[in-house]
């Protein structure tokens, strides 16, 4: 469940007419997502979505994602645009929360991605990465790498609780990360949480990317490792193969990927697996017994961190570096 803060009619309607949108007509909180409350607002102009952002979003950096998003959404990419009050301010307050209202976008996130869905995501992952290098504003990626070994060390009398020999397991890959960590590779805005429920489909076409929250200045290329995890794992834990070689190559076609980049992807997948198994580990230990936010299980990607660290090198998603640069499939 996604909704923190309760809105009354009230304040509702008088944050509405901040905007030039026209009158409510209905008002529904959204279940998805963990991090804001979200809530479908029809007007008599149309479907928006009004979001409060809470406590574990930093104020400082909603500017960031608000400008971002405009931007991205200026430079033609299917993306949430912020609206702008009559008085051209996009972020508020509202219930003692800061907030925004944005376009409705489109479409359905699939729950049971197939080739031809990572296929599109790839196409529109590339697009996301050339259109953010003209963006002017940076944001470090605070789960980065230098984010894990703090993040591990709060937890880390407690991981065995959720396997024995975890803490130890994590500790070496850390290590191991923090030794063989890529430097100098293509860096700029990255989304860094393109899960299947960020990414909008008409049909088997990327219709929309949305929840731009945790986006940040980084490795273009761990973008892809991020979602060679969320995307090319089957429900039973293997690896898909036809999946990853459809993501890679047709986001070769918009922006081909350098050697090197090609070369790090097995260590920034076991990294980008790192990231979610210790974020996933933490709000496991933490969430209070009845809170309404679904746990995830961070052993998926403990089983995904163990798969990234056996592959022999980058040909085991699918492609050789020589059929990208050749453009052959």
């Amino acid at each position: 469940m996604a909704v923190y803060t309760d809105v009354s009619d009230e304040d509702l309607e008088a944050f509405v007419a901040e905007y030039d949108i026209g009158t409510v007509e209905g008002f529904k909180g959204i279940a998805e997502g963990v991090e804001n409350s979200n809530y479908l607002l029809q007007t008599t102009t149309g479907n928006y979505i009004l979001t409060l952002y809470e406590k574990r979003v930093d104020p400082g950096d909603l500017p960031f994602f608000i400008g971002l998003m405009e931007h991205l959404a200026s430079q033609g990419l299917a993306c949430p645009t912020p609206l702008r009050g009559r008085d051209g301010i996009d972020l508020r307050s509202l219930c003692g929360r800061p907030a925004a209202i944005v376009t409705f976008l489109q479409g359905l996130w699939p729950k049971r991605p197939n080739a031809r869905h990572c296929a599109s995501l790839g196409k529109a992952m590339a697009e996301l990465h050339l259109k953010g290098l003209s963006f002017p504003h940076s944001r470090p990626n605070s789960l980065g790498l230098h984010g894990w070994r703090p993040l591990f060390e709060l937890e880390a009398h407690r991981a065995d609780e959720v396997k024995p020999g975890l803490a130890d397991q994590l500790r070496r890959e850390l290590d191991g990360l923090e030794k063989h960590w890529p430097r100098d590779l293509p860096t700029g805005i990255i989304h860094a949480d393109l899960f299947p429920d960020n990414v909008f489909f008409k049909g088997e076409q990327v219709s929309g990317l949305i929840d731009f929250y945790f986006a940040c200045t980084d490795f273009l290329a761990y973008d892809i490792a991020i979602c060679l995890n969320a995307w090319c794992f089957e429900p039973d834990g293997s690896f898909n193969v036809t999946k990853a070689r459809l993501m890679l190559w047709n986001y070769q076609q918009v922006r081909p990927l350098s050697a090197a980049e090609f070369l790090a992807l097995p260590t920034l997948a076991r990294g980008a697996a790192m990231r979610f198994l210790l974020t996933r580990l933490y709000d496991w230990l933490n969430t209070p017994a009845g809170a309404l936010v679904k746990r995830k299980d961070p052993l998926e990607y403990e089983r995904k961190l163990r798969f990234h660290a056996q592959v022999g090198g980058p040909g085991a998603y699918g492609l050789e570096y020589w059929d990208m640069a050749a453009g052959e499939i």
